[in-house]
């Protein structure tokens, strides 16, 4: 059962003040300075801010240091700051404000700021010591010995994670997170700021919301996740939009250029050589030259990423193409890994922030029926952990949009990741919302990837500060052939990561 709305009302309102210790934090100054020498990054800064490592004990001494980066307008000061989060939880974003550069609107009106947040990126980790159990296991052998090695290996992703991120981990929540957002407000000398948030960023955006609804102005969130529920039932509902995605949109494109992939002419014939795939790799696994071995699972993980926007489906397919003995192509691309802290800081904020519901037995009843219905990744259980979790006594305030001026939140209908229902659900419980839809679009992550009229709709929000009166709809961009496709901006944050070495 949920903690009584009274308990979480009383709690909340005693931990909404900014603790007395934020006050001499605040005074604090950022060191801005050049990230690199690397062309490309001139109008990107970099920084960082000490926080207290427990927001509800600061004058115990213990503090944490978080990374952040901010566009350098072109044209002297801008008229708003933006704060910016990738998703994940736990994704690094430092590199995202580069992202909006071919965005002029935004990115010469608008100081716009990354942030590693507590836990990730070069600001101070978590860890799950390199233990990974989500590609140790293939979700679908529903054997005693499968369901053992599954469930045993998410309680071992539990014990790893807790052991190894030490004191900081129990610190790793939501609400540790936006006060830390709200110390960086304060030592930027802003009154206010608004925020864009993508994914797991729309629960952070929410949450920020919710605890400092004077202090944020315009707030986005797009392709967002049901922040007005538990992470549990966030990631309960992900198999279904993954299902969605692969069936209405991935699996008939791939069939269409049949002439390229050489995999099915219809979607069910795609479908059917992605199952002779997956079987061959359980047979034999396959080594690729960067020494990745994939796997059954792997080969799902890899689909799964690809189908986040439409500019991976291509470069997703070359390399299943390879992997279904297709033609060999230079342009396919190894699986990337994500670095530990991200699963680090990821484990830690989906267990640590909201109550977990069952144990072993209800997963894998509730296992047991996803793999019967949704074939691609019906057996990700993401929170599982969760059931073995040693959770600290956090209670984090209910978003419900009340004090919050307005939020536009940007939702395609056909996202594999957060699903259209999940966002709509949370539109309805969040006051001052506003939802611009995108049809006929599955893309995880719309705004600055290329849809004109979702840009239009979230720069004149944020740089002309016009609200939505209303619910409104955009267009989705038609699937590319191969070849044509653009390249998400995400991705490309990443890739900018990597290329700095962060």
């Amino acid at each position: 059962m949920r903690t009584p709305l009274a308990i979480v009302t009383a709690v909340a309102a005693s931990l909404i003040v900014v603790p007395q210790a934020s006050a001499s934090l605040a005074q604090q100054q950022i060191n801005w300075r050049k990230c690199t020498d690397q062309p490309g990054f001139e109008r990107l800064q970099c920084g960082s801010f000490t926080a207290p490592m427990d927001w509800n004990d600061p004058g115990n001494g213990k503090t944490i240091t978080i990374a952040v980066s901010r566009t350098v307008p072109l044209h002297g000061n801008a008229k708003t700051t933006v704060f910016t989060n990738p998703g994940g939880p736990g994704g690094a974003g430092r590199t995202l404000p580069l992202i909006y550069l071919n965005r002029p609107k935004l990115s010469e009106n608008a100081e716009i700021v990354g942030i590693d947040v507590r836990g990730t990126g070069a600001s101070d980790n978590v860890t799950c010591g390199g233990y990974q159990h989500r590609l140790a296991t293939d979700w679908r052998d529903r054997s005693k010995a499968g369901l053992d090695l599954l469930y045993g290996g998410m309680e071992l992703q539990a014990k790893f994670c807790q052991a190894k991120s030490g004191e900081l981990g129990r610190y790793i929540t939501t609400e540790q997170t936006v006060r830390d957002l709200d110390l960086l407000r304060q030592v930027m000398g802003r009154e206010k700021v608004s925020w864009l948030g993508y994914s797991g960023g729309s629960w952070m955006g929410a949450y920020y919301a919710t605890y400092f609804p004077k202090t944020l102005d315009k707030v986005v969130l797009d392709s967002n996740t049901e922040f007005t529920e538990s992470w549990q039932q966030v990631f309960d509902n992900l198999p279904a939009g993954v299902e969605r995605r692969f069936r209405v949109d991935y699996l008939p494109w791939v069939a269409k250029y049949d002439n390229v992939f050489h995999l099915g002419k219809t979607a069910e014939e795609v479908r059917q050589a992605y199952e002779r795939t997956r079987a061959k790799l359980a047979e034999q696994p396959v080594t690729l030259p960067d020494g990745t071995v994939v796997t059954p699972v792997l080969l799902d993980a890899l689909i799964f990423a690809g189908l986040y926007d439409k500019d991976s489906f291509e470069p997703t397919t070359l390399l299943w193409a390879q992997l279904a003995g297709g033609p060999s192509l230079a342009k396919a691309q190894a699986p990337k890994q994500y670095p530990d802290y991200v699963m680090g800081t990821q484990m830690s904020i989906l267990c640590n922030d909201t109550p977990f519901h069952g144990g072993r037995k209800s997963l894998e009843r509730q296992g047991n029926r996803n793999v019967k219905l949704y074939s691609l990744v019906g057996g990700y259980q993401i929170t599982g952990p969760c059931a073995w979790w040693d959770r600290p006594d956090v209670h984090l305030k209910r978003p419900t949009g009340k004090d919050v001026s307005s939020v536009l939140m940007v939702q395609s209908v056909r996202d594999p990741a957060t699903p259209y229902e999940g966002a709509q659900r949370a539109h309805r419980k969040f006051a001052n919302s506003r939802m611009l839809t995108v049809q006929d679009e599955g893309d995880h992550g719309i705004y600055g990837f290329g849809n004109d009229c979702v840009g239009g709709v979230v720069e004149s929000y944020l740089v002309d500060g016009v609200a939505p009166g209303k619910d409104l709809s955009c267009p989705g961009v038609p699937l590319p052939a191969p070849g044509e496709g653009s390249g998400n901006p995400l991705t490309k944050a990443r890739e900018l990561a990597a290329q700095l070495g962060w």
